[in-house]
C-alpha cells in the first residue's frame, strides 16, 4: 500500500504519524530527562532525521538562488524590466505583510486574548539586538560573495546574482555558452530537489514527532486563547486576505493555486524555514504553475527573505495578548506603530536568525511592554513556527504568480492544468519536456552515447 500510494499521500500519513507518536511519547512521560526515549530516540534518531532532512534541502538553497536567479536575469533580457519586477515584487510583500498585522492586532483586540488570565512561567527571554536599518542596505552589497554564500546571507546572494547576469547580458552574444551551461547545472540542481523530495515523509515524520513530544497539549490548552486567535489569524490571512488579492490581482483560480501549493506547505510546517523551502517552492511555482523562471528566481528567494506575513501575524497577536495580561492599555497610536514597525522590521531583521522573537522584541520596546513577557509564549512557539512559515511560504508563491501574470511571464495552461508538473516533481521521472531539451544540449554529438545510456536508465 506505502509503496502504491503518491508522495503527497505519504507526506500527509508521515505527519499525522509523527504528530500521534509525539503525544503518545509526551502524555506518558517518556520524555523525561536522561530517559531511554530522551536520549536514544527524540534527541537521538528522530533529531538526526530531521537535521539531516533539512540540512539537505538548506544545501541546494545557495547554489539554486545563485544559478537560477542569474538564468532569470538572463531571461528576462530588458534590465528596465527587471527594475519593475522588483519594484512591483517589494511593494505588493510590504501590503501584505501591513494587511497581515492589521488582521491579527483586530481579531486580537476583538476577542480580548489575555484579560483576567494569570499564567505563571519559568521561560526567561533576554532580547537581541537587531541590527540597525543602515546597516542592513550597506550589507546588501557583499564585501565578499564568497563568505555571503557560506553564511547563506540572502540579500547579498540575491544582489550578487543580479549583478553576474546583468553583466552576462551586457556582454551579449559572446556570453551565449555561459549561459547554457548555467542553465544545464539549473536544471541538474533543480533533479536533485526532486530526489530529495522523494525523502520528504521520513523527514517529516521525524520532525513533528520530536516536536510533539517536547510540546504535547498541556502547554497548548493553558495558553488557549493566544494559539486560537494566532491560528485563526494566519488562517484568515492566508485563505480569506491573500486569495482575494491573488483573485483580484490577476484572475487565478483559487482553488487551483491551493490545490498546487498543499505540498510545498507541508514541506513548510515541517521545516519551519522558508529558507529551506525555497528549492520546494521554485519547483513549484515554475513547473506546476507555468511561472516564468525569470520572475520566479527572484520573487521567490526576495519573498523568502522579507516577506513575512506570518511573523507579523505572530506579532500582532502576541502584543495584544502581553498587554491585556499586564494590564497596558494600548491606543491607536500604540497600533499604527505596531503595523509600522513590523514592516519595516522584517526589512531590517532579515536573514537573521530567529528573526521573529528578534522583531518582537523590537515592537515591544516600541510600543512600552516588557520584553520579558515573551517568555510567557516562548512555549508554544515552535509548533506556531510551523504554521506562520507555511503561511509565509504560500504568500511567497501568491506574490510569484501575480508579479508574474501582470508581466505576461505566465503560461496560464500549465497553470490551469491541475496534473501539469506533478509526475516530474514528485515521482522523480524525466518529462518529455526535460528529455526533448537534454537531447538538443547534446545534440553535436559529443556526448551523444553518453545521453543514450542516460535514456536507457530513465
Amino acid at each position: 500500500m506505502w509503496k502504491n500510494m503518491g508522495l503527497t499521500g505519504k507526506i500527509i500519513v508521515a505527519m499525522a504519524l509523527g504528530i500521534i507518536v509525539g503525544l503518545f511519547i509526551n502524555y506518558f512521560g517518556l520524555n523525561a530527562e536522561g530517559s531511554f526515549v530522551n536520549t536514544y530516540v527524540t534527541n537521538g534518531f528522530f533529531a538526526i532525521i530531521g537535521k539531516l532532512f533539512v540540512n539537505s534541502l538548506k544545501m541546494l538553497v545557495v547554489p539554486l538562488v545563485l544559478i537560477s536567479l542569474i538564468c532569470g536575469v538572463c531571461g528576462i533580457g530588458d534590465i528596465r524590466l527587471l527594475g519593475r519586477i522588483g519594484t512591483k515584487t517589494f511593494l505588493i510583500y510590504m501590503l501584505t505583510t501591513a494587511l497581515a498585522i492589521a488582521t491579527a492586532i483586530g481579531l486580537g483586540v476583538l476577542f480580548g486574548i489575555g484579560k483576567g488570565m494569570n499564567i505563571a512561567t519559568e521561560a526567561a527571554f533576554e532580547a537581541e539586538t537587531a541590527p540597525p536599518l543602515l546597516d542592513v542596505f550597506s550589507n546588501i552589497i557583499p564585501s565578499n560573495p564568497i563568505s555571503a554564500m557560506a553564511n547563506g546571507d540572502m540579500l547579498s546572494i540575491i544582489f550578487f546574482a543580479v549583478l553576474i547576469g546583468i553583466s552576462i547580458l551586457m556582454v551579449g552574444k559572446p556570453a551565449k555558452g555561459l549561459v547554457q551551461s548555467l542553465e544545464l547545472i539549473n536544471e541538474v540542481i533543480l533533479k536533485m530537489v526532486t530526489i530529495i523530495m522523494n525523502l520528504a515523509p521520513y523527514g517529516v515524520f521525524a520532525l513533528l514527532a520530536k516536536a510533539m513530544s517536547e510540546l504535547g497539549l498541556d502547554l497548548i490548552w493553558s495558553l488557549l486563547g493566544y494559539v486560537a486567535v494566532l491560528v485563526g489569524s494566519l488562517a484568515f490571512h492566508f485563505f480569506i486576505t491573500m486569495m482575494i488579492v491573488l483573485k483580484v490581482s490577476s484572475g487565478l483560480s483559487i482553488k487551483t493555486f491551493l490545490t498546487k501549493m498543499r505540498e510545498v506547505q507541508i514541506f513548510a510546517f515541517s521545516t519551519s524555514s522558508s529558507n529551506a523551502t525555497i528549492p520546494i517552492t521554485l519547483r513549484t511555482v515554475t513547473k506546476r504553475m507555468g511561472v516564468d523562471n525569470s520572475v520566479a528566481s527572484f520573487t521567490v528567494p526576495f519573498g523568502a527573505t522579507i516577506n513575512m506575513d506570518g511573523t507579523a501575524i505572530m506579532q500582532g497577536t502576541a502584543t495584544i495578548f502581553i498587554a491585556n495580561i499586564y494590564g497596558i492599555n494600548l491606543g491607536v497610536t500604540e497600533y499604527l506603530t505596531v503595523i509600522l514597525m513590523s514592516v519595516l522590521a522584517s526589512i531590517g531583521t532579515a536573514g537573521v536568525p530567529g528573526v521573529g522573537l528578534i522583531m518582537l522584541s523590537m515592537v515591544f520596546a516600541q510600543v512600552g511592554l516588557p520584553i520579558e513577557g515573551i517568555g510567557l509564549i516562548l512555549g508554544v512557539d515552535r509548533i506556531l513556527d510551523m504554521l506562520r512559515t507555511a503561511v509565509n511560504v504560500g504568500g511567497d508563491a501568491a506574490v510569484t504568480a501575480i508579479v508574474a501574470k501582470s508581466e505576461g511571464k505566465m503560461d496560464l495552461a500549465i497553470y490551469n492544468d491541475p496534473d501539469a508538473g506533478a509526475k516530474e516533481i514528485f515521482d522523480g521521472h524525466i518529462d518529455e519536456n526535460s528529455e526533448r531539451e537534454f537531447s538538443e544540449v547534446f545534440s553535436d554529438g559529443i556526448m551523444g552515447s553518453e545521453y543514450d545510456d542516460i535514456k536507457r536508465i530513465s
